[in-house]
This record gives C-alpha cells, sequence and structure tokens, in this order.
C-alpha cells in the first residue's frame, strides 16, 4: 500500500468506525460537535500554522457561514427554492468564502501586530451588527430551522443523530485532504515562505498581500462549511457564532493541538470539543481547566500536543524507548496524575466555598456549602483533612516532578542521540 495513502484510510476508518464504538445519542452528538470543530481547527491553521497569520476573528467567517446555511435551510423548508440538505454546507462554505474576499480586502493590507488588532477590531464589529439587525440574524435568540425537510433520499432524512454524523464525517474527510492538498500547492509552498520571509518572498516577485488574501478566502470557505455543518446539527445559530470568544476558543484549541503540525488542529479540535463539552458536564470550574492546560502547554510544549505525539512516535521508530526510559516515564506520569488531583480537589473546595459565601451575602443562615463530590466521594468543603489532603498530593506530585527532572533529562538525551543516529542513517540509505 502506498505510504502517503496509510494515514488517510486510518483516519477515514476511525471516522467510520466511531459511532459504532460510541453508539449512544449523547457520544453522537459529542462526535458530532468533534467534526465540525476539527473542520474549523484546519482551517484556521490555514492562517496561523501555514502563513503565520495570528486572527482574533476567524468566527466570523464560520459564524456568517452558519447564518448563510440556516437561511438556506429555511427557504428549502417552506419550498421557495429546492435544494439538498446535503449540499448546505458547501453554501456555507461560499458565503464565508464570499465575506472573506470583502473583509480579507481590508485586514489582510498589513501583517503582524496590525493584522490581528485589526481582525479583533472586525469580530466586534460583526458582532455588534448580529444584535443591531434582528431581522437577518435574530437579534439574542438566533435564528432556527429545521433539517428534516422534503422526502427522504435512499432513506436518508438527517433526522437521526447518526445520519446527521455521517454527513459531518464525509465533509470533513474531503475538506480534510483538499486543506492537504493546498498545503502542497505552489500556493501552499510560498505561503510558507511569506511566513518565514516575506521581504524575499516579495523579492522573487510575490506580492505578500496577495498571497495572504488568497489564504484568508480559501482558509474562510473552509470555515463557512464548518458553520453550515454546525447549522444543521443544532439547528439553530445565534450571534455567538461570530463573537469573540468563539474566535478565542478556535485560537486555544488550534495551539493546543499544535499549529506546526497538520493534525495538530485535529488534536486541539478533539480535546477542546472534551473540555468544553464533556468536563463542562462534572464542573462549572471547566474554564479554568481549559486555561491552565493552556498555559502548561505554552510553558512546557509550544509544539502543542502534536509534537509529543511527533516525538513519542520517533523514539518508538528508533526504537529508543528502552526500560529505563519507560520507568521514567511512567513515574513522571504519575507524578503528575497525582499533582493534578490535588489541584483539582483545591480548585473544586474553593469553588464551592466561593458559591456560599455569595449566596449568604447579607444573610444570617447557615454556610449553604454544598460538599464536593469528586469520582462518587463526598468531600466537605469546611474539613481540614481535606485542604491537609489537597496540599499532600500537590506537594508529593510536584517534588517527585523535580526529583525526577535530572534524570529523566539525562535519558530522554540519550534516547534523541539514537533517533538522530538512525533517522541520518535512513536519509544515508534513502540518497
Amino acid at each position: 500500500m502506498n505510504r502517503p495513502l496509510l494515514p488517510w484510510l486510518c483516519f477515514a476508518l476511525a471516522l467510520l468506525a466511531a459511532p459504532l464504538v460510541f453508539p449512544q445519542s449523547a457520544a453522537l452528538s459529542l462526535l458530532s460537535q468533534m467534526g465540525t470543530m476539527v473542520l474549523l481547527c484546519l482551517s484556521y491553521n490555514m492562517l496561523l500554522g501555514e502563513g503565520g497569520m495570528l486572527s482574533f476573528g476567524h468566527a466570523v467567517y464560520s459564524g456568517l457561514g452558519a447564518f448563510g446555511a440556516i437561511h438556506l435551510m429555511n427557504r428549502i423548508g417552506d419550498g421557495s427554492l429546492p435544494f439538498p440538505i446535503t449540499l448546505v454546507p458547501l453554501a456555507g462554505g461560499l458565503v464565508g468564502a464570499l465575506c472573506g474576499m470583502v473583509f480579507g480586502y481590508l485586514t489582510t493590507r498589513r501583517a503582524g501586530t496590525t493584522f490581528s488588532m485589526i481582525t479583533l477590531g472586525l469580530v466586534e464589529l460583526v458582532s455588534a451588527c448580529a444584535l443591531m439587525f434582528p431581522d437577518l440574524f435574530g437579534g439574542e435568540g438566533g435564528i432556527s430551522g429545521n433539517r428534516v425537510v422534503g422526502e427522504p433520499v435512499m432513506g436518508i432524512s438527517y433526522g437521526p443523530q447518526i445520519q446527521v454524523y455521517y454527513l459531518i464525517a464525509g465533509w470533513l474527510l474531503v475538506c480534510a485532504v483538499a486543506i492537504h492538498a493546498l498545503k502542497h500547492t505552489p500556493l501552499g509552498r510560498i505561503l510558507n515562505a511569506v511566513r518565514d520571509n516575506p521581504e524575499r518572498a516579495a523579492f522573487i516577485g510575490y506580492d505578500p498581500q496577495r498571497v495572504r488574501y488568497l489564504a484568508l478566502v480559501l482558509s474562510a470557505f473552509f470555515a463557512g462549511v464548518s458553520g453550515g455543518l454546525s447549522a444543521i446539527n443544532f439547528e439553530i445559530v445565534s450571534a455567538e457564532y461570530v463573537g469573540a470568544l468563539r474566535s478565542g476558543s478556535i485560537l486555544l484549541f488550534t495551539f493546543i493541538g499544535g499549529a506546526g503540525f497538520f493534525y495538530g488542529p485535529i488534536i486541539g479540535g478533539v480535546v477542546g470539543v472534551l473540555f468544553a463539552s464533556l468536563l463542562s458536564a462534572y464542573t462549572q470550574a471547566w474554564q479554568f481547566y481549559l486555561g491552565a492546560f493552556f498555559i502548561l502547554i505554552v510553558m512546557a510544549l509550544p509544539g502543542g500536543l502534536a509534537k509529543l505525539v511527533d516525538n513519542f512516535v520517533r523514539v518508538m521508530r528508533a526504537r529508543a524507548l528502552d526500560a529505563a526510559l519507560a520507568r521514567l516515564l511512567a513515574a513522571l506520569a504519575l507524578s503528575g496524575l497525582l499533582a493534578l488531583a490535588g489541584i483539582v480537589l483545591a480548585t473544586e473546595m474553593l469553588y464551592q466555598l466561593s458559591l456560599g459565601s455569595l449566596a449568604n451575602i447579607g444573610s444570617d443562615s447557615g454556610s449553604g456549602v454544598a460538599p464536593v463530590v469528586l469520582f462518587g466521594l463526598r468531600i466537605d468543603v469546611h474539613a481540614v483533612s481535606a485542604w491537609l489532603l489537597a496540599v499532600v498530593l500537590v506537594g508529593v506530585g510536584i517534588g517527585a516532578i523535580a526529583g525526577l527532572r535530572r534524570p529523566w533529562s539525562a535519558s530522554w538525551s540519550a534516547a534523541w542521540k539514537k533517533v538522530e543516529l538512525s533517522e541520518q542513517a535512513q536519509r544515508r540509505e534513502a540518497a
């Protein structure tokens, strides 16, 4: 089998088999959200990873694409426009690309920090317009629609969530292949050159502003497709879709996954949805954990989670993972889990205490603080033993990590030398 096709085959099989592994309705909804977010992060990485364009307004294109898709769904529903629901995401992509043509002409005239500030102003402008024109954007309540319209085609009505998931998975696979192909076109290569050295790119005859503009339009198209899929999935689009908060989430998830790798946004989109949708069902402090995780990634692993995966794969391929390194890795993982358990315990207790304090302002009643329930255990936030346990867990975990840092550094350096020697030998054989 052709090696370049193997990852795509595995990706397609994973998309196909995911509902078979997680057939529950809640899991299908979560998988559908992951699919739309992964596509949105992939489209954003065309700007950040490939072009070095830090945008704070990427949600504008996906949000406006979603509004276009929901209006089209309503026209299909009232019979005024015959159009298949399967192609509604394409209409969302065209709306996103059209908006990219208009807004990109202004934003891409400058690069660097100026570009970022213009996109930040743009997202605030569009957010304000979404509330100022309720006939077009539905005001604070948004616009709702119905994806089940017309007669089913081959039994597909998009009523069951499983059908919506496979629609999202199909569009995700097609768009991911297209984005990867664009990365290896002359436009993708010169976009990398503009990112690394715009002066040299201009010297050899390419206009950096035009290259950035074309990249933004293409990125806006795929973002609009993601917005159209979201409109079909949720059957409602609100002003939050074009807000700065959503744009910030796209940036966070892409960076967490790793902007330097093509599959980084895929990892980031999955992790981001797990934080926003799954973790939020267990704790109201999920945004604190997301922010802390982002800071940890920035400080300890600037390349994102994809860099961690890449390093591990290279070590395994070079057979440099010996028993000593494996034991150190397991010890570090255990130490990190201990520290994490202590941080989570302290955070949840502090959060419950703050809720109790707010509830009792101006009241002489009891504390009103609910006990913390972690992993099925009820923990009294006023018990000294609970706070001591949190402190001990954090102290032991961080202390163990500090003690393992020097031997881990030495073992990892030795393993990485083996990786470099193995890769050099492979390059010589290939030459």
